[in-house]
């Protein structure tokens, strides 16, 4: 695997709150990752040429949040070959609904993997990313089977101890 695997976009520092879920996850599984602002509205070239350059840097998955009119997982699928994961961040006016239909409706022929809205949708894009990375990394695969059997040992069998 290269130094850094997973990128992690977010169109601005208060996608954050939600966009760090997606690192936390990455890191409970040992995946590099780095995380950058990247506006598709306020800085076009700087998206340019993240998205532009990701493969080359050695990235294999982006993550993309946003929220609103939410075009950055788009346009970053637009610009790179790399599989795209798309979280959508809620907003005020309409909690995410905006952003979650910004996202899911790209044309054929640009496809962006679409997560829930917020937190969940964050943690889910960690875990798909890192599925995807399993898929050529053993080790990796371990440690993604034995996250998921934490999860499955958690859930309790009866509704009362």
């Amino acid at each position: 695997m290269s130094a850094i695997d997973v990128g992690i976009i977010m169109g601005s520092r208060s996608d954050w709150e939600t966009m760090r879920h997606a690192a936390e996850t990455l890191d409970a599984l040992g995946v590099a990752h780095e995380c950058k602002v990247v506006s598709a509205h306020r800085t076009p070239q700087r998206l340019y040429d993240y998205a532009g350059g990701a493969a080359a840097r050695g990235l294999k998955v982006i993550i993309a949040g946003a929220g609103g009119a939410a075009h950055l997982p788009g346009m970053a699928a637009a610009m790179t070959r790399l599989p795209v994961l798309g979280v959508p961040v809620e907003s005020k006016a309409l909690k995410g609904m905006d952003s979650l239909l910004s996202i899911v409706q790209m044309p054929g022929g640009i496809p962006v993997g679409t997560l829930a809205i917020g937190k969940p949708g964050a943690i889910n894009a960690g875990l798909m990313a890192a599925a995807i990375l399993a898929t050529q990394d053993a080790a990796l695969a371990e440690r993604l089977d034995a996250w998921r059997a934490r999860q499955t040992d958690a859930v309790a069998e009866t509704v009362q101890d």
